[in-house]
């Protein structure tokens, strides 16, 4: 379950970022390979933040290594962050939005991901989506969150 405030409670074990790259009116999203974590869902460009990272760092990192794409740090606009609690652990999502103005060729890191497409937000609602990703897209593109 995802939270706008923090949970009573609250324990994170780690931080994560996120991304929703967009092109034309469309977000780009990762297939996840079947061995990881959520595999066979989709989900955007995204990671755990490393000791000593700031989060910033984190999502060009992450971006780079997920798609191949060096984005300059100006280019990524910080969202929101969203307090997370699974039945085993709790951590902090951190969302970022980068407006791209082409399509980047999308290389993908073959352990980690093993399709992509670009889609428009409301329509990503309908794929089946890493945990908790329909409402961070619901937050982000309506502005609404459902718990």
């Amino acid at each position: 379950m995802i939270y706008r405030d923090i949970p009573e409670n609250f324990n994170p074990k780690f931080e994560v970022v996120s991304c929703y790259l967009e092109h034309d009116g469309q977000i780009l999203l990762l297939l996840r390979q079947d061995h990881k974590s959520e595999g066979n869902k989709w989900g955007m460009p995204a990671g755990k933040i490393d000791q000593g990272e700031s989060e910033l760092k984190a999502i060009v990192r992450e971006t780079r290594e997920e798609t191949g794409q060096e984005i300059p740090f100006d280019q990524f606009e910080y969202l929101s962050k969203v307090y997370v609690r699974y039945p085993d652990y709790d951590f902090i999502y951190h969302m970022f939005k980068a407006q791209l103005t082409d399509r980047p060729q999308v290389v993908l890191s073959e352990g980690e991901h093993k399709d992509y497409q670009w889609i428009a937000p409301q329509a990503a609602l309908e794929l089946d989506l890493v945990k908790d990703n329909q409402e961070c897209i619901l937050l982000v593109y309506q502005n609404k969150l459902l718990c």
